[in-house]
C-alpha cells in the first residue's frame, strides 16, 4: 500500500466556545477515492480547507509529502484580477502554464466554455464549471472538491464521472449527490460530532454502517446509566428509523410507477372540451401541442400531457434547454405560443424558493414558521406547537429563537422546506429543491413528499432523488423536443436508449406503446356514453358533499356534545370519499377509452 500524500491527525478547532473538530483526521494516497460526509453544519469544508492548507487548526497535525501538488475546488471561487476565464483556469497550472495550455482550453470547451468569458458575468453554473476547469487541469496529485456538482446540470455531472475516473489523482469529495458518491467512492469518513469515523468501503454501504455504529452507540449509552436528551436522540438517531422508512416507501413508489404506466398509457392527443369539467377533480394539468420559441431558439416544440392527481413528475435536461419554461407553462405562469394548457380548478399551489428570497433574516425560526403570530403551526388541518414541528426538520427546542440571518446554507433549506410543507397545497412546485441539502435531509424530504397527498412538479438534477420520488420523467431530446416517460431517471435511461437526433424523434411524445387487441375493438355503449356525460355532475355533487361533513366536523368540541352527530358525518363523509374516488376513476376510465377510440 502507497503511503498517504496528505495526512491529517487529531485536528480540533473551536469558533466560538463550541468545538467544531474535536479529533478529526483523514489520509489519502495516490488513487485514492474518499468521500467525506456528515450533517450540515458538522466541519466538513473546514475539514477539508485544513487539508488544502487554507485554514490553520488549533490543534493536530497536518503533513503533505514534500512536492506533492495538491488542488482545491471551493464552493466560492474568487474570480478576483482575472479578465478571461483562460486566465483563470491558467493561473492554477503553475509553472506548468505553457505545456498545459491546451488541456486549460480542452477543459474549458469539454465544460461548455470558451475562455473568452469575463469572470466577473459569469452565472452560478458557469462560475462552478470555471473552478472545476482550474483544478482538473494541472492534474494534481491530491484532489479536493467540496459540492463539485452544484450548479451542473446531467449531462455536466455525468461527464464529471467520466473525468475523474480516468485520474490518477488522490480524491476527497464532498458531495451530496448520492450517484456520484456511489460510483467515485472506495473509502468513506464520517464526520460526527467533530469526529472521524473511516468505513474501507464506498458510500453504497455507508448508511448500513452508520445505522449498525449508532445503534451500538446507543445500547452502549443506555448501559452507562446516563440519559440521552430526547431532542438530541430524535437528531441523531431517528436517521435510522427514516431510512427505514425510505425502504419500504421506495417499494411503494414503484408500485404507483406500475399504476401510473397502467393508467396513462400513450400521451396521445387530448380532448381538453370534455376533460374541462372534470379537472378540479382528477385532471391537474391537461396540455396539448404546446410550443414556445424565443428569438431564433425553439424551447418546446408541440408538447402534450395530462398530470393526474398524486402524479409526481421530474423535468430534466441540461442547463438552457428550458426545463423552467416547460414548468411554468405547466403551472399556468406563462402562455404558451402554440397550444392549450388547461389547469385544474380549485388547486392550491406552492413553491420553493431555493433561493431563499422569502426568508426574512432578522425574523427567529419560529416566527418564520408561525408568521410570527403565536405558537402553532398548522399541518394537514391539524395544530401543532412550532417547537415540535421544528423538530420533524432537524432543528432543536434551542433555536426557536435564533435569527434566521444566521443560519446556515442547510439550515436555511431545512426551513424552506418546513414552510412549504405547512402551507395548505395540493401541488407543490420544486425547482432544484435538493441544492444545500444534506444526505439526511434528502431523507427527510423523500419521506415528506411520500406522505404528500398532492401532485408534484420537481425539477431536479439529482439522479437518485429522481429515482427515489418520480413517478415520470420528462427529459429533453435537443431541439425543443420533450418526451415523457413512466418511472423515474433509471427508467427513462432505459426505455430511451441512445438519445435519438432530432429528426428521430416524435416531438412531445413518446413512443406509442403496443395496445391489446381488445381495446381496439372495445365500443362506447350508450350507458357508457351516459355515463360520461353525467359524471363531472355527479363528481361535483359529492365534492360539495365532503365539504359540508368537514365543516360539520370542524367543530372540535362535535364528538363531546353530540357523539351520534359525530358518528353520522364520519360515517357519511368517508362514505362520500369513498364515492368520489370511484366515480372518479370511473370518468377517467370512460375518457381514456373515447380518446382511445377516436384516435
Amino acid at each position: 500500500m502507497a503511503p498517504p500524500l496528505l495526512t491529517l491527525q487529531d485536528i480540533t478547532l473551536t469558533f466560538g466556545t463550541a468545538p467544531l473538530l474535536a479529533g478529526a483526521g483523514i489520509a489519502v494516497s495516490t488513487g485514492d477515492r474518499v468521500c467525506l460526509v456528515g450533517r450540515n453544519g458538522s466541519g466538513k469544508s473546514t475539514l477539508l480547507k485544513v487539508a488544502a492548507g487554507l485554514v490553520q487548526a488549533d490543534a493536530g497535525r497536518r503533513f503533505a509529502q514534500p512536492g506533492a501538488t495538491i488542488q482545491y475546488l471551493p464552493q466560492e471561487p474568487d474570480f478576483s484580477g482575472f479578465v478571461t476565464t483562460l486566465a483563470y483556469v491558467e493561473a492554477g497550472l503553475g509553472d506548468a502554464a505553457a505545456a498545459d495550455h491546451y488541456r486549460a482550453s480542452y477543459l474549458l470547451e469539454q465544460l461548455g466554455l470558451t475562455g473568452t468569458e469575463d469572470p466577473s458575468q459569469l452565472s452560478g453554473g458557469e462560475a462552478r464549471r470555471t473552478a472545476l476547469a482550474r483544478v482538473l487541469a494541472p492534474e494534481p496529485d491530491i484532489l479536493l472538491l467540496d459540492e463539485p456538482t452544484n450548479h451542473l446540470d446531467l449531462p455536466g455531472i455525468e461527464w464529471l464521472e467520466s473525468e475523474l475516473a480516468g485520474m490518477r489523482s488522490g480524491i476527497v469529495l464532498i458531495s451530496h449527490d448520492r450517484r456520484l458518491l456511489e460510483r467515485m467512492s472506495k473509502t468513506t469518513v464520517w464526520l460526527d460530532r467533530g469526529v472521524t469515523r473511516v468505513l474501507d468501503q464506498g458510500f453504497a454501504h455507508f448508511e448500513a454502517w452508520r445505522d449498525q455504529v449508532l445503534e451500538q452507540e446507543e445500547t452502549e449509552r443506555h448501559k452507562m446509566g446516563r440519559k440521552i436528551v430526547m431532542e438530541e436522540d430524535w437528531l441523531r438517531y431517528g436517521v435510522t428509523a427514516r431510512r427505514k422508512r425510505n425502504q419500504k416507501r421506495l417499494g411503494d413508489l414503484h408500485a404507483l410507477r406500475k399504476k401510473h404506466r397502467e393508467q396513462k398509457g400513450a400521451v396521445g392527443k387530448v380532448r381538453l372540451e370534455a376533460a374541462e369539467a372534470d379537472l378540479s377533480g382528477r385532471l391537474v394539468v391537461v396540455a396539448e401541442g404546446i410550443g414556445k420559441t424565443y428569438g431564433d431558439k425553439t424551447v418546446v416544440r408541440d408538447f402534450s400531457t395530462r398530470i393526474i392527481r398524486g402524479d409526481r413528475v421530474g423535468i430534466v435536461g441540461q442547463n438552457g434547454a428550458g426545463k423552467t419554461t416547460l414548468l411554468n407553462m405547466l403551472t399556468g405562469k406563462l402562455a404558451p405560443d402554440s397550444g392549450e394548457v388547461k389547469i385544474g380548478t380549485n388547486l392550491s399551489e406552492v413553491s420553493l424558493d431555493q433561493r431563499r428570497d422569502s426568508l426574512d433574516p432578522t425574523q427567529t425560526l419560529s416566527q418564520a414558521l408561525t408568521g410570527g403570530a403565536g405558537d402553532t403551526v398548522t399541518v394537514g388541518g391539524v395544530n401543532r406547537h412550532v417547537v415540535s414541528y421544528m423538530k420533524d426538520f432537524l432543528f432543536g427546542p434551542e433555536q426557536a429563537n435564533t435569527p434566521v440571518g444566521v443560519l446556515s446554507g442547510g439550515e436555511r433549506g431545512r426551513l424552506t422546506l418546513a414552510r412549504a410543507f405547512a402551507t395548505p397545497s395540493n401541488l407543490m412546485v420544486l425547482d432544484e429543491p435538493t441544492n444545500d441539502l444534506d444526505l439526511e435531509t434528502l431523507e427527510l424530504l423523500q419521506e415528506r413528499l411520500a406522505d404528500y397527498s398532492g401532485t408534484v412538479l420537481l425539477v431536479s438534477h439529482d439522479r437518485d432523488f429522481l429515482d427515489r420520488v418520480v413517478t415520470s420523467v420528462i427529459a429533453t431530446e435537443g431541439n425543443g423536443n420533450w418526451v415523457e416517460y413512466a418511472g423515474g431517471y433509471t427508467d427513462m435511461l432505459a426505455q430511451r436508449g441512445p438519445v435519438r437526433s432530432a429528426s428521430a424523434a416524435t416531438p412531445g411524445k413518446p413512443k406509442p406503446s403496443p395496445q391489446p387487441a381488445k381495446a381496439a375493438s372495445r365500443k362506447m355503449t350508450f350507458k357508457d356514453k351516459h355515463a360520461l356525460e353525467t359524471l363531472p355532475q355527479r363528481i361535483a355533487g359529492l365534492e360539495a358533499d365532503i365539504a359540508k361533513w368537514n365543516t360539520v366536523l370542524a367543530d372540535g368540541t362535535l364528538y363531546t356534545r353530540q357523539p351520534a352527530k359525530f358518528a353520522e358525518a364520519t360515517g357519511s363523509l368517508e362514505a362520500a370519499q369513498t364515492a368520489l374516488a370511484a366515480a372518479e376513476e370511473q370518468w377517467l376510465a370512460l375518457e381514456m377509452l373515447r380518446e382511445e377510440l377516436e384516435a
